[in-house]
């Protein structure tokens, strides 16, 4: 009887989660829309365009700052490599000149590539609409870079100063933990100018019309709260929750507040009606100004902005609707929601520079 011989090769990685995220992700074949779309003009020697593309995308996932780390991180890891599907990786300086000799063009069918990644794959694009509205949240975070990388620029970074860098903005499908668009700006760019491309752009990759738009609920912070941007909205259909851009006119409609009422959950905050008129919008917005009480004794003021019914903001914040007669409910109601940024797209920001090393 003659003997057999089986050979087994066995690969090891420390990176089992995201392995068996790249096998699931061969397994949907997930990224052929790339395959299909993206054309860069380059020869192949020995790993394909599209090849290289792949190799940084998994060292990205990975947690590599740069390219430079993808000998480290993923040439040096074949069971990692082969939960992609990938049999070898390329050098790191070739991946780079990959990325150098792509196009606008190239950049275009990428984008249209994940808008068809995301429509197939996404909770947040089979929303069902009538049943619920729609939350997205709008915003941007600093990136401090290299004064040479594209739309590097001298701008605000917390904590920074001189810096330059880009200022990432980001529409997130919040019910869903879902980003919907994911777009680089100028270091000196602020949200008041960023809002319209990313919230165009968003409507373009969930395709929103005219009856899913008055079903999706717009959020943002100060940094977008001016009348023209907030008019824009209204105008387009949106609902909106978001916070006052002026200063002065924070000030202001602080002293028209009636009565402040404490807020049961904080003790250092209070809240209370606006009593001036909202004439400046093209709907009806109900306006809520909050004080919280600095070390020093002092108050800080923000002006709350929402366009939603206390009917409609209660479901979303999964309170019982017997709760809309009580005037404080309705208040910490109002505040409650915009609060909810903070574990919305605030957190997605930290878990993506943290988990991801986009900085």
């Amino acid at each position: 009887m003659n003997e057999s011989i089986t050979t087994t090769t066995n690969h090891f990685t420390g990176c089992a989660i995201l392995a068996a995220i790249g096998a699931k992700l061969q397994q949907l074949d997930v990224l052929s829309p790339i395959r299909k779309r993206v054309q860069i003009r380059q020869k192949t020697i020995k790993h394909t365009p599209l090849d290289k593309l792949m190799d940084a995308f998994i060292s990205l996932l990975a947690g590599a700052h740069g390219l430079v780390e993808i000998n480290s991180r993923l040439r040096a890891d074949p069971g990692l490599q082969r939960a992609f599907g990938r049999t070898s990786c390329a050098e790191q300086s070739v991946v780079q000149e990959t990325l150098s000799a792509c196009a606008e063009e190239n950049v275009l069918q990428v984008h249209q590539a994940l808008d068809e990644i995301y429509r197939a794959q996404s909770q947040g694009f089979h929303h069902d609409y009538q049943a619920a509205f729609q939350l997205l949240d709008v915003d941007l975070t600093g990136m401090p870079c290299g004064p040479k990388a594209a739309f590097a620029t001298r701008g605000y970074f917390a904590g920074l100063y001189h810096r330059r860098g880009r200022q990432l903005g980001r529409v997130l499908a919040t019910q869903y933990e879902e980003v919907v668009v994911d777009q680089l700006f100028a270091g000196n760019v602020q949200l008041i100018k960023a809002l319209q491309p990313l919230v165009e752009t968003a409507e373009t990759t969930l395709q929103l019309d005219d009856a899913k738009r008055r079903r999706t609920i717009i959020r943002v912070d100060a940094g977008a709260g001016t009348e023209d941007d907030l008019n824009w909205l209204l105008s387009r259909g949106y609902e909106v929750m978001a916070k006052e851009y002026s200063g002065r006119r924070i000030t202001r409609l602080s002293q028209t507040v009636k009565e402040w009422v404490q807020d049961p959950t904080w003790s250092e905050r209070s809240f209370g009606w606006v009593s001036e008129e909202a004439a400046g919008y093209v709907r009806p917005m109900r306006r809520i100004a909050v004080r919280c009480r600095r070390r020093d004794g002092t108050f800080a003021y923000g002006i709350l902005m929402c366009s939603l019914s206390i009917e409609q903001v209660l479901p979303l914040l999964g309170w019982e609707a017997s709760q809309a007669p009580d005037p404080t409910a309705v208040l910490l109601a109002y505040v409650t929601f915009y609060d909810q940024r903070g574990g919305g797209i605030e957190t997605s920001f930290k878990g993506d520079k943290q988990g991801l090393g986009l900085t």
